[in-house]
């Protein structure tokens, strides 16, 4: 088997074993069950003596060949892929944490995540302490003696801020915790958590992975005894990917270099421009040289992502005009889509937070999150600056 060691060639050419009929494309396998050629083996499959399929809800060609090509991407041993993002955030949880538990949090982390560790798991008397991403000193101070997992976002949704991965490693084994990174806003591309000491990477590939805005999907990554532990998981509560969404992600991996190029590129050209503009009065952007962790960006990051926030100077009645004002630009639930998009995270994604939550995360009640496009640039800068002279008027 011949091995690649660079990501694009990693990307294309990592594939599930060609059938018969001789494919360069692997088909899709939409079968929800496989044939055993005898009872012996039937057994040994069940006994996890034989590697092989069962059922689709374990494994599948095509969720397998996204899973392996997954975790050569980002560098770890082994992954299982989920139906979505959130699944793959609570199957990245659950397996390890046991009533008694406790779990050290970034306070600065998607809006259904805080629900799952705010809600979901003190109910299994889980219990949660929240830290400020922008306060890592106090972090040390707040891990229990029962503290079992730390969980972060880098960059953060929706403000991107960053914690030092290298650091947050070294703590986390210092107090036998696993460290749990969401690598969701920066992809395999621009990070990898695993080579600075993350034990589980979880993404939603219906993001940046997919790229289009076609499906769902997630995926969480990890040493082999830790995905087992989640494959196992999974097998019981059934959030397993579909075979059809994986042969869509395994395919959009193929251009995930190529996307994410694009993306940081048009994201830092409306930063620099926006941090110029009379009428913003905030920009944030991992790239930008005024950003307040600029150099921990160029440290864990290879580019700085396809996603910019800002505030305009007007606040929250400004932010509604210019969301209203858009021409091109999309208003949607998502990122990481070809098209650009626009977001209020105060009144969607995070809408569920208290005001002081929100302010906690550095959400202003006008901030607007933008997750720029493939489209060329000139038109992107065009509509936003069109909309920002309407919300000013």
């Amino acid at each position: 088997m011949v091995v690649y060691k660079n990501f694009e060639t990693i990307a294309i050419r990592t594939q599930e074993k060609r059938s018969e009929n001789r494919e360069h494309s692997v088909p899709l396998y939409l079968t929800s069950s496989y044939v055993f050629d005898d009872a012996e083996q039937a057994r040994a499959l069940f006994a996890d003596e034989e590697d092989g399929n069962i059922y689709s809800r374990f494994t599948n060609p095509n969720t397998s060949e996204f899973a392996s090509k997954m975790a050569q991407l980002e560098g770890t041993e082994d992954a299982f892929a989920t139906a979505t993002g959130m699944a793959a955030v609570f199957a990245s949880i659950a397996p390890f944490l046991k009533s008694g538990d406790h779990i050290l949090a970034s306070r600065s982390v998607f809006g259904n995540t805080h629900k799952v560790i705010t809600e979901v798991l003190p109910e299994w008397d889980i219990t949660y302490t929240y830290v400020d991403i922008k306060k890592p000193e106090t972090w040390e101070a707040a891990i229990q003696t029962n503290t079992k997992m730390i969980f972060v976002e880098t960059p953060s949704n929706p403000a991107l801020d960053l914690i030092d991965l290298e650091w947050l490693g070294k703590l986390s084994k210092k107090h036998g915790c696993l460290l749990n990174v969401d690598n969701c806003f920066a992809t395999p591309f621009l990070q990898q958590p695993a080579k600075w000491g993350a034990d589980l990477i979880t993404h939603s590939a219906t993001k940046y992975i997919d790229g289009q805005g076609r499906v769902m999907g997630g995926v969480v990554l990890g040493n082999k005894e830790l995905i087992a532990k989640v494959r196992t998981f999974a097998k019981r509560t059934g959030p397993s990917l579909s075979p059809f969404n994986a042969w869509v992600l395994s395919k959009s991996l193929e251009t995930l270099a190529l996307r994410m190029e694009r993306h940081c590129e048009n994201a830092l050209r409306l930063a620099e421009y926006l941090e110029q503009h009379d009428d913003v009065a905030s920009v944030s952007y991992p790239f930008l040289s005024t950003y307040p962790n600029y150099e921990l960006a160029k440290k864990q990051m290879k580019l700085g992502g396809g996603l910019v926030c800002f505030e305009l100077k007007g606040g929250l009645e400004s932010g509604r005009k210019f969301l209203n004002a858009l021409e091109m630009i999309s208003l949607t639930a998502n990122l990481g889509d070809t098209r650009t998009i626009a977001t209020h995270p105060a009144s969607t994604t995070h809408s569920k937070l208290s005001e002081e939550e929100r302010r906690q995360v550095s959400i202003g009640a006008g901030l607007v999150r933008v997750s720029l496009g493939l489209e060329h640039f000139d038109d992107i800068k065009n509509d936003i600056e069109q909309a920002i002279q309407k919300s000013i008027n």
